[in-house]
This record gives C-alpha cells, structure tokens and sequence, in this order.
C-alpha cells in the first residue's frame, strides 16, 4: 500500500523511560487518522518524531516512500496544541507574516474563505476568542497549502459550539484532498472525523483500524444505563453489569429479555437510557478506568 507518511518500528527513550516502543503505521492520503491513549502513553513524542521536532531512537519515517527530508518540511503543516502569537499583531498581519516565511502559499483570500476568518481580520491576535484564534492557527497551519495537516487536540477548551465548527472545517480540509494527522481526547469527535484510529498505551499501538470495525471487533452488546438508586442490585439479570459511579450500565445481548427482567423486578424504567457502545468504551475498555498521573 502506498503511504503519505509511514512510520516504521518508532522508539524514544528518555534515559530509562521507554516512551515509544515499536510504533508503527502508515497515513494513506486523503485519511484523517486519529492517534489516540492517555496522557503519557507516548502519543505526543509519537507525533513530534513524525513531525520532525525530536528525533526517534530507533526507526524510520518516510514521505512518499522516500525518508524525510526537505520535501516533507516544505509539505507539511502542523498546528500545536500552543502558539504564541503576539499581542497586537492583527489576524491579517499574522497569515502574512506566516505566509512571508514559504516559497509557495495558499492563496490569502482562499485562506481567509477556508477558515472562516473573515469578520476579525483586523482584530488584534489577543482580542479574539478561542474559536477565532483556533480558526488562526489551522489557517496558518495551511498557509503553505500543505499535503499533510499535523492537528495536536486543536479543540481543546472550546465550547461545544465552537468544536462542532472546527469539526466543519476539517471536513472541508479533508474535501480539498488534505491528509490529517489528528491527535484528541474527544472520542465523539475522533469517531465522526477518522476514517481510521490508533490507540496507544504505554508506548505502543493496540488497537487500530476504522472506529466501526474496531467496535464490532470488541462489542456484541447493547448497554442499558440506570442510577444505581434505581437499580439496586444487578444480580441475576441476564447482562453484565459495570460501576460507573452513580448509575449502573448494564451490558446486554437481548435488550427485551433485560427489560423484562427488570421490569419483573418493579424497576423504574423513566430513567432507563439504552445506546450503542461506543468509542468512548473501547477507549477505557482497552486502556482501562484508573487514574492517571
């Protein structure tokens, strides 16, 4: 198969501490590919290998089949999870200033229609919302009209609202024939905008593919949620019942023959709420529900 980027048997050490420990997969173009784990679980290093900003260990990457190199550099856009940006530079002064910095650029007015920046062009970079200063950094993220988008949890702190729009813009990246590198803590938003998903847990790979064929592998059941006040005891019923601090999910293969029972029990069912398991479940099923540092 032929790869945009491919990472293969990616290793980084920190003295003792082995941060990634085989790491390897390969982005076709056009994908969005969602690099998912826990805090600490080497994602982060992962991608800053990929992007050129430390070195690995061990292993290789390549770009185009080639290792990577000045090509890749003039190629990619990356936007970080922080970028400084001064005060009072405007919005438009800073897509120039960023612009200035390439060879080859977008187009200022695509850009500025891309991005949807266009009523704060004039506002000073410390003047905008959140949303408006991440709209900034994905436009200057692809200033130089980039085959490959590194996006490190670009959606962090906003509001819900802002988020869906950001998931908008994305979306019309991936239309334009972008490749996406997409790091985050949102599973609603890695399964509705990857076409496929890794997860990573201490330093490695273990799960990937696309996020409905990784829930069909892991999952049968349908999940029926209760209050535990509701509920009271889960034994006996035909499901399997999981602790999720003031309710109770009950995992279930027949959801009728589990509301009979429960209705046979005189439960209160006005509170009862019945999905699909989801990203967000194979998540902690894979890397568990234990607090981390």
């Amino acid at each position: 198969m032929d790869y945009l980027l491919e990472a293969d048997e990616l290793v980084k050490h920190y003295g003792d501490l082995r941060a990634v420990d085989g790491v390897s997969f390969g982005l076709q173009p056009g994908a969005c590919f969602g690099l998912l784990g826990p805090n600490g679980a080497g994602k982060t290093t992962t991608v800053e290998m990929l992007e050129g900003l430390t070195e690995p260990t061990a292993g290789t990457i390549r770009f185009r089949g080639a290792p990577r190199g000045d090509a890749f550099r003039a190629r990619a856009g990356i936007q970080f999870q922080n970028t400084a940006l001064p005060d009072y530079m405007a919005v438009r002064e800073a897509l120039e200033l960023f612009a200035s910095l390439y060879p080859h650029t977008l187009a200022l007015d695509e850009l500025i229609d891309l991005c949807a920046l266009e009523g704060f062009l004039g506002q000073y970079c410390n003047r905008i919302s959140g949303g408006q200063r991440q709209r900034l950094l994905l436009a200057i993220a692809l200033v130089n009209d980039p085959d490959i988008v590194f996006l490190d949890e670009p959606t962090t702190g906003l509001d819900p609202q802002a988020r869906r729009n950001f998931w908008s813009l994305i979306e019309r990246i991936r239309a334009r024939g972008k490749t996406v590198l997409l790091t985050t803590h949102y599973m609603e938003e890695a399964a509705r905008l990857c076409s496929e998903i890794a997860i990573v847990d201490h330093g490695r790979i273990i799960a990937r593919g696309a996020p409905g064929e990784l829930l069909s592998e892991h999952f049968g059941e349908t999940v029926l949620e209760l209050p535990r006040a509701d509920l009271g005891d889960p034994g006996g019923l035909p499901a399997t019942a999981v602790d999720a601090g003031d309710r109770v999910e009950l995992l279930t293969r027949d959801v009728a023959d589990t509301i009979a029972a429960l209705i046979d029990r005189g439960v209160p069912l006005e509170r009862l709420r019945i999905r699909e398991r989801t990203l967000e479940d194979l998540f902690l099923e894979l890397t568990g529900r234990t607090m981390r540092a």
